[in-house]
């Protein structure tokens, strides 16, 4: 599946970026099966109405996104999440309960009625309420549950802002809804419950520890060789077209023997690591070097955007 070319795409307004007083212009493309980026509060989506195959399957075609890599489902109210699921445990109940809206995602079991090419055709399905009021408003409009994968080319870092979406998208879709810079920068935690054992999927803006307090319950990992229920599980993610290399200390440096001076953030964190990709490809640096302090170290879902998006370690 190849990724579509703007010729092959119909641009259908002047005005590529919308504000949040134009969310009734955003609204009118999903229902006519068209995408928009919108934004979260982790980063901004690329969306299409769940219950339309037809504009979901776009996604994977703009995006170049693999097939059997799932969506994640966004919703405005918990309604609109009985239109998706089916037997949902007390665990997730309580997780969304407790977390919704805001940056949890959890998997449950699919409702027939939900198309499949959603969830990469699995009996489950991701599912999370964004807490962005821009969001919210687009999916009650709309009357139905969104696909939104983060807004950007498969692979690149997630976009925290309008422009970035139009660095990766501009003239493959007709609007961005600009809501500002996202407060989190870096996706949802997901979590599942397999034979009813909770497990992390993907860590994300709210920690492990908090959710296990929650559940009064220990996280496990992914089991080796499973399902892949949630983005982020396979394949090479979040990464900048400079090359990029984690390293233990400065004097590592000299190691790597590389061609030229390298873009070194001083501070990176989650929140500003996805900003700090972008700005190196749009500085044109051909490699980029993060020094792995303790408290990079010491932040799960950080680390688990930096391994991936490595060149290596």
């Amino acid at each position: 599946m190849g990724i579509l070319t703007p010729m092959e795409t119909i641009c259908l307004t002047a005005r590529p970026i919308l504000s949040t007083s134009d969310l009734d212009i955003a609204t009118a493309f999903l229902k006519e099966g068209h995408l928009v980026a919108i934004p979260t509060e982790t980063v901004y989506g690329l969306a299409a109405d769940v219950f339309q195959p037809d504009a979901v399957q776009k996604i994977f075609c703009i995006k170049g996104r693999p097939p059997d890599n799932p969506l994640i489902a966004h919703i405005s109210t918990i309604d609109q999440l009985e239109r998706l699921v089916q037997n949902p445990s007390p665990e997730l109940v309580l997780l969304a309960e407790r977390f919704w809206p805001g940056p949890l995602t959890l998997v449950f079991e699919r409702r027939n009625e939900v198309p499949g090419i959603v969830s990469a055709h699995l009996k489950t399905i991701a599912v999370r309420m964004p807490s962005h009021p821009c969001a919210r408003q687009v999916i009650e409009s709309l009357g139905s549950p969104v696909a939104a994968p983060s807004a950007n080319l498969s692979g690149r870092p997630s976009p925290t802002s309008a422009q970035d979406v139009l660095d990766d998208l501009g003239g493959f879709i007709p609007a961005v809804v600009d809501g500002g810079d996202c407060d989190f920068g870096i996706e949802s935690t997901v979590v599942a419950f397999i034979d009813r054992v909770p497990v992390l999927l993907r860590p994300g803006a709210i920690s492990r520890q908090t959710i296990e307090e929650v559940l009064s319950k220990h996280l496990l990992d992914p089991y080796e060789n499973g399902p892949i229920m949630s983005p982020g599980m396979k394949y090479r993610h979040y990464a900048p077209k400079a090359k990029l290399y984690l390293i233990d200390s400065q004097d590592d440096l000299i190691e790597k023997q590389l061609k030229s001076a390298p873009y070194m953030p001083e501070c990176v964190n989650a929140h500003n690591l996805y900003s700090h990709l972008r700005k190196a490809d749009r500085l044109g640096y051909s490699e980029i070097v993060i020094v792995l302090n303790t408290k990079i170290r010491s932040d799960e879902a950080l680390m688990n955007r930096l391994c991936r998006a490595c060149e290596k370690i």
